[in-house]
């Protein structure tokens, strides 16, 4: 598979540690930097919601989507990169940037050493050690959004 096209299902475990970050951070608590992304649904126009890391590297802010091109990515990209960012009943609307893949080593890298206890198994192997070279050959997998 083309790995701009990589995406990797949510199994059973994902789903449930999934439901567990939502619920908490649903209530206003942050598991180690968690948010709720709300983006409309590209066919439905419907709010959809998923627990994810939110990443401040260099003075910026990152979504990383460790699973590949999932459905929230292809929300968000549709959305032309407008959502929110929830935590508790605090509501932040933000736009986003697609990352271009060059840009990208040092973000995943700051990720990784971030999180690869939670998502070390959908990078293969691939940890915050690896060469810039490493990332950037993985980089098309990766889809990287920069807050604004």
């Amino acid at each position: 598979m083309d790995s701009s096209q990589r995406y990797v299902e949510a199994g059973r475990a994902t789903g449930v540690f999934n439901r567990v970050v939502e619920w908490f951070t649903g209530r206003g608590m942050s598991v180690w930097g968690s948010r709720l992304l709300a983006v409309r649904g590209r066919s439905s126009g419907e709010w959809r919601t998923v627990p994810v890391n939110l990443l401040t590297h260099d003075g910026a802010r990152y979504l990383v989507a460790p699973r590949g091109h999932t459905q929230w990515v292809r929300n968000l990209r549709a959305a032309a990169g407008a959502g929110e960012l929830r935590l508790g009943r605090r509501v932040e609307v933000f736009g986003a940037d697609e990352v271009s893949d060059a840009d990208k080593p040092e973000i995943l890298r700051a990720y990784l050493r971030r999180w690869k206890f939670e998502v070390g198994v959908f990078f293969d192997g691939v940890d915050a050690s690896a060469s810039d070279e490493t990332l950037r050959a993985i980089a098309p997998g990766y889809p990287v959004f920069r807050l604004r």
